[in-house]
């Protein structure tokens, strides 16, 4: 029986820790404090067994650069060989399972991922948006020699709370005064590539849909007497509360600050309310703006209710306590997801509404709505508007396709920063007339960092003339790109929206999501006045199951170029994307339910070049799903159109049909004169 090795963490602890004194750095030990925010954060997170708290670095810092900001350095030691770090298939810390959950065996085994698992807590439930974790382990050699490893790694919003390696080191004088800045400024350099954005992005949508679906579980089944409306406002004031802007001294509100008082002005209310309106204020919002926002969540968070105390605990702490625990570390961690989109299309799911409601609701899902603004040909300068809202979903992937484009065509830092800020206050506009969708709309551009500025609460078919919103309400809104998910209860489908958007636009490119029976015969005036100033560019059939689990109706993207009258000999393009490499289920329990089962980001890359530049881009599709044809503007009934089948024989056919016929014929000639040789032999 093998002998077990002992381990010689208390060894390498000395050993690191002494590097530490002689640095004369003021670090921590396990049981020792850091400061009240990195403790309670470390204490309100999940442990490394998957307990609740108790989460206990063996070594902490908070260390300054010149650049400001402090930076919380922890650190896992361990005894053994080859107990560094533990990575998956891709390279990454795997502090997760194949469906998502906390990898708990190999927090706990491995040094690194147990630091970068405690950095999480730190990015979870605090301001700070960096923290660096160490790993360090070894073991004894036959000489009795201490070998050892370590493993730094930034864990960063940037990254997505995932980790990257920034070097490797024998010791720990990169956290020597004179050494930190140079450190800090190699961990400012590290980047993800596109592809890893995207990889590491939708391992997270993943575990935000399951996060959510926790969430709305609990609430829906245990927090009585909150209306859809409450639930809705509730989460969005605790996710601004919670954000804060430590650069600016506004901090984040802490589970601990809410203290359950009756005391007039003390209640949990009124201290999540004075919270929102400090984060407001440095975010530099119009007041009319600030104040519409402050008091439609006034109105939910104030009410006695829902600030009484029972068993010393008031239902607004509770419920705020849930959702910074369930949902805190994914908007912390600055995902450029339609999150409250998301987070919208489960609460509807709770409602017992009638399903055409239920349809005017749903939301486009992220892939799609990146998709309309490609189709759309959104680029770093073109100006947004979206019609019909809901969570801003549309405008968050517009936005997002703006900055890709700016980041990939603006070398200078300084003028990307300055076209990055102009793309979000200046750039976008959308209009949702719902103000429980509205404040979801506010929420999800403000967590995008911050495109709020012109996101209006109006019906943008009786009050809105084109204009800006907050603060430059006498100037026209230049738009240059339209996207929209219309409600489909709305005159003509929707396609009020879209008459209306175009008419106001005197260039550019328009993409819509829209039901199917649309391109038919229904809303044929609307379709004929569009044409009259827009020209249809292509009809895109999309999948039937598009949106499964949320709504049944079969939809098609129509896309138009604006300023130009469609002629009657204008070639337009007619897609059959039932097939989009996307296969959908819709199992309340399953760790995915979108999967890419036939190259699906390539057929959706394909589509987009196809509608650009037609038939020569033709690859994966084939020509009975490609199909360039023509409409007649003054119809209206023919925009959905399919490749028509060639039914005119050829000589091929011909031969075929003979070679058939007469094989027939021999086939029967042998039988019957078997069946007569059989006879006359009886």
């Amino acid at each position: 029986m093998a002998t077990k090795v002992p381990s010689i963490e208390p060894n390498i602890a000395e050993l690191a820790n002494g590097w530490l004194k002689a640095y004369r750095l003021d670090y921590k030990l396990e049981q020792e404090r850091l400061n009240a925010e990195i403790d309670q954060a470390l204490s309100d997170y999940h442990s490394k067994s998957g307990g609740s708290g108790g989460n206990r670095p063996d070594t902490k810092l908070l260390l300054r650069a010149n650049d400001g900001v402090y930076y919380p350095i922890l650190i896992e030691y361990k005894g053994y060989k080859d107990r560094l770090v533990k990575l998956d298939g891709e390279g990454k810390i795997a502090n997760k399972t194949a469906k998502n959950l906390p990898d708990f065996r190999n927090i706990n085994r491995y040094a690194v991922n147990g630091a970068v698992h405690y950095a999480n807590a730190i990015l979870h439930y605090t301001g700070y948006t960096d923290v660096i974790a160490i790993g360090m382990t070894g073991y004894k050699n036959e000489a009795g020699e201490i070998k050892y490893q370590i493993g730094v790694y930034a864990v960063s919003k940037s990254n997505f709370g995932v980790g990257q390696q920034v070097d490797e080191y024998t010791d720990f004088s990169f956290l020597k005064r004179e050494n930190f800045d140079a450190f800090i400024e190699k961990v400012k350099l590290l980047q993800l590539s596109q592809e890893e954005i995207e990889r590491l992005k939708e391992r997270r949508e993943r575990e935000i849909e399951a996060s959510l679906v926790k969430l709305n579980n609990d609430i829906y089944q245990n927090e009585k007497g909150l209306g859809e409306n409450d639930r809705v406002y509730l989460v969005a004031a605790s996710i601004i509360a919670t954000l804060g802007d430590v650069e600016k001294d506004v901090f984040p509100l802490k589970k601990s600050d809410l203290k359950s008082s009756m005391e007039k002005g003390n209640t949990d209310g009124d201290i999540m309310v004075r919270k929102i309106e400090a984060f407001l204020d440095v975010k530099n919002l119009p007041a009319d703006k600030k104040d519409l926002i402050v008091r439609t969540l006034q109105n939910t968070l104030t009410t006695d209710n829902i600030n009484k105390a029972e068993n010393g605990e008031s239902q607004l702490k509770r419920v705020f306590s849930k959702i910074v625990d369930d949902l805190g570390i994914y908007y912390k961690i600055g995902l450029t997801t339609d999150f409250t989109g998301k987070l919208f299309n489960e609460m509807y799911s709770w409602l017992g509404f009638s399903q055409d409601k239920l349809n005017d609701v749903v939301l486009t899902p992220a892939y799609v709505a990146t998709l309309l603004s490609k189709l759309a040909r959104v680029n770093r300068d073109s100006y947004v508007w979206d019609f019909a809202t809901g969570s801003a979903g549309l405008l968050v992937a517009a936005m997002n396709e703006m900055l890709i484009d700016a980041k990939n065509t603006i070398r200078s830092p300084e003028q990307l920063a300055i076209k990055s800020e102009q793309i979000k206050a200046k750039q976008l506009l959308g209009l949702e007339i719902l103000s429980n969708v509205y404040m979801l709309a506010i929420l999800n551009m403000i967590l995008m960092g911050d495109g709020s500025s012109n996101i209006l609460n109006k019906d943008s078919l009786k009050d809105f003339n084109g204009n800006y919103g907050f603060g430059n309400a006498d100037k026209k809104f230049p738009a240059d790109a339209f996207v929209l998910n219309p409600p489909y209860s709305a005159p003509g489908n929707g396609m009020i929206f879209v008459e209306k958007a175009l008419s106001m636009m005197s260039r550019g490119y328009a993409a819509i999501i829209i039901q199917n029976s649309t391109g038919s015969g229904r809303a044929a005036e609307y379709k004929r006045n569009i044409l009259k100033h827009s020209t249809l560019l292509a009809s895109i059939k999309m999948p039937m199951d598009l949106f499964v689990g949320r709504s049944s109706v079969q939809t098609n993207i129509y896309v138009f170029r604006v300023g130009e009258a469609h002629q009657k000999d204008d070639v337009v393009k007619f897609i059959d994307f039932s097939n989009d490499g996307y296969t959908r289920t819709n199992r309340k329990k399953a760790s995915c339910n979108l999967k890419d089962t036939d190259r699906a980001k390539e057929r959706y890359a394909e589509l987009v070049d196809l509608v650009r530049f037609g038939k020569s881009k033709l690859h994966i599709f084939t020509e009975k799903e490609y199909y360039e044809g023509s409409i007649d503007p003054e119809s209206g009934a023919d925009w959905n159109q399919t490749a028509p089948v060639d039914t005119k024989p050829v000589l091929e056919d011909f031969k075929k049909t003979v070679s058939d016929y007469l094989a027939w014929e021999v086939s029967s000639l042998l039988k019957t004169q078997e069946k007569g040789e059989e006879r006359l032999g009886k």
